[in-house]
C-alpha cells in the first residue's frame, strides 16, 4: 500500500504561510541551499512530511534539516522534536539539526556538516 506522506492537502495553507514567514535562520541558509548551490543538490522549503513541516528537505538524500530557536529550549518541545525525529527517521530520512545562532556565527561548519550527511 503506499500511502501519500508527502505534501498532504490540508497543510498546503501552513505550508505556505511558513515558506513566506521564514525566521532569518532560515532565510540564511534559504540562500546557500536553494538553486541547487550546495553540491548541485535539490532543496525544498517546508516541505511536508506525513503531519510534518521540516524547515528543509533534499528528496535525492532524504535528507531533513531543521532549525532551532529558542522556542525549541524546553523540555516539552524537546521531547516533541525527539518523536518527530524518530517517526521520521523510521520512515526512512535523516534528519540533522542546528541552533539558530550556530547557522549565524559558523555558517561554514554547518554547510560542510549537511555535505557529511549526503549518501
Amino acid at each position: 500500500m503506499n500511502k501519500k506522506i508527502h505534501n498532504k492537502k490540508y497543510l498546503e495553507p501552513y505550508r505556505k504561510e511558513l515558506r513566506k514567514n521564514l525566521t532569518s535562520a532560515e532565510a540564511f541558509l534559504w540562500k546557500q541551499l536553494k538553486q541547487r548551490k550546495l553540491d548541485g543538490k535539490k532543496f525544498r522549503r517546508q516541505h511536508s512530511i506525513e503531519n510534518y513541516i521540516p524547515d528543509f528537505y533534499c528528496p535525492e538524500e532524504k535528507l531533513i534539516i531543521e532549525l532551532d530557536g529558542q522556542v525549541h529550549f524546553n523540555p516539552t518541545a524537546q521531547e516533541k522534536d525527539e518523536k518527530r525525529t524518530k517517526r521520521l527517521e523510521e520512515l526512512g530520512f535523516k534528519v540533522i539539526r542546528f541552533e539558530n545562532k550556530m547557522v549565524f556565527e559558523n555558517l561554514q561548519s554547518v554547510l560542510k556538516e549537511i555535505k557529511d550527511n549526503f549518501k
